[in-house]
């Protein structure tokens, strides 16, 4: 039926027989021929040529309105029709644009679901957007996975850490019970924070390891940190929702929302002000870097002092840390 309207709108021919002026010509027709069946049957006089007149005239008439219907309508076509199907396009583009705008400002590109294990399509895509930007912003709890993949891949990057604050207990609370409740760990609470507060140590030396991926690295360490994870490149900011106290599954709901966005531009000012928090430490590394330097400013941080003895158990630790993490999230080998 859909197919029928369409071919009877696109071809004026066949207008003409669904309006009025096509009814009108068909009476004219009817009445033409009407009268020559009657004039073939009078005899010859002025009635049958009065007849005759009255056919011929109505046919005259049938073509003369057939030929000046079919030249009004596809005049009027162009005149009436197709520029309103052209106004309704661009109001129709015009239309899509601006959803368009509002998914782009309002909602993420993409939406990854809660897992148990890495997903290979998440962590390639984030790769991908790391690859392709010059400023890596990361806010999570220890900085391990940030370290990790600066070391995987082949650029230079500025890179802007926030990091739980290893000497505040608070910080470490809300990630303890997020393990408890989704890992079903079994340890008491305080082994379990002693297990983090080593955590934020291997980070920290991690990031120290990849300095030269980097033309600086500034690590903030803040007393407490917003549990959900943020990692935002140039183009997009991926936000892993580890608040969300429904989630039953080690790797929570992550959604990816690109530049411009108002999730973008929001957490990118609320990154800013927790870098600016009044109890923050900071400790800057570059690929100048001595170990000696970063020592001092690990103690600073943390609060403990590294012996050679820690730094190399620290540094084994992160290596299998990035080894198990490369294989499971489908990296590499």
């Amino acid at each position: 039926m859909r197919a029928d309207a369409q071919g009877r709108g696109s071809n004026p021919i066949q207008e003409i027989f669904w309006t009025r002026t096509g009814l009108l010509l068909l009476i004219l027709i009817v009445v033409s021929g009407g009268s020559m069946i009657v004039s073939a049957s009078m005899p010859t006089g002025t009635g049958k040529n009065l007849v005759t007149a009255l056919a011929t005239g109505t046919m005259i008439t049938a073509i003369v309105g057939f030929g000046q219907t079919l030249i009004t309508t596809s005049a009027s076509q162009r005149a009436m029709v197709t520029p309103l199907i052209e106004e309704n396009r661009r109001a129709l583009r015009e239309l899509a644009a601006e959803y368009r705008s509002l998914n782009r400002e309002f909602f993420p590109t993409h939406v990854f679901e809660p897992t148990n294990e890495p997903d290979a399509a998440f962590n390639q895509l984030m790769m991908q957007d790391l690859r392709n930007t010059r400023q890596y912003f990361f806010r999570g709890f220890s900085g391990r996975h940030a370290a990790a993949r600066l070391l995987l891949a082949r650029a230079e990057w500025e890179l802007r850490a926030v990091v739980a604050d290893p000497r505040e207990r608070t910080a470490i609370t809300g990630r303890a019970r997020y393990l408890i409740r989704n890992e079903g760990v079994v340890a008491d609470f305080e082994t379990i924070q002693d297990r983090l507060h080593e955590d934020i140590q291997i980070g920290l030396l991690g990031l120290y390891l990849a300095r030269s991926r980097c033309s600086r690295i500034d690590v903030t360490a803040i007393a407490d940190p917003p549990l959900d994870r943020l990692e935002m490149f140039d183009e997009s900011v991926w936000i892993t929702l580890y608040s969300d106290a429904g989630s039953t599954t080690l790797y929570p709901r992550t959604l990816r929302f690109s530049e411009g966005s108002f999730i973008y531009n929001m957490e990118r000012a609320e990154f800013g002000r927790l870098r600016n928090s009044r109890d923050a430490r900071h400790m800057v590394i570059t690929p100048e870097t001595t170990r000696g330097e970063f020592l001092a400013q690990f103690e600073k941080v943390t609060g403990g002092r590294l012996t050679p003895e820690r730094f190399e158990d620290l540094e084994s630790k992160f290596h299998a840390f990035r080894h198990e993490f490369t294989l499971a999230a489908g990296l590499g080998s």
